[in-house]
């Protein structure tokens, strides 16, 4: 039987989504779910395993724990586009700015525009 874990729900428009997206091919939200999960672990555990700390820098900055910056100078690259490759490489998602960062800088654009 398998464990039972509590996590808190998606958001209703992301686990719309998901839905559609396991409905279009032919699998369950669940089964998408574990397969990511999976993929998530099992990187990190080869990688940890080996000795090699960037997925863990690219996990940190995934979850918004570091800044592009010093991830870029962690991992010795010089480009975003370098790093966004990286981050697709790892199946990680790219971090989002805060709200107030969003925020923030929306109202610098809105004073650029006047």
């Amino acid at each position: 039987m398998p464990a039972i874990f509590t996590a808190r729900a998606p958001a209703r428009e992301l686990l719309k989504r998901a839905k559609i997206l396991a409905a279009k091919n032919d699998t369950s939200v669940n089964a998408l779910f574990n397969a990511e999960l999976r993929y998530l672990v099992e990187t990190f555990e080869a990688a940890e395993a080996s000795g090699n700390r960037n997925f863990m820098t690219l996990l940190d900055f995934s979850l918004g724990r570091i800044d592009d910056r010093k991830t870029m100078d962690a991992l010795g690259i010089d480009t975003d586009e370098d790093l966004f490759l990286l981050m697709a490489g790892a199946h990680l998602p790219m971090p989002r700015l805060a709200e107030a960062d969003t925020r923030r800088m929306a109202e610098i654009l809105s004073t650029l525009h006047k």
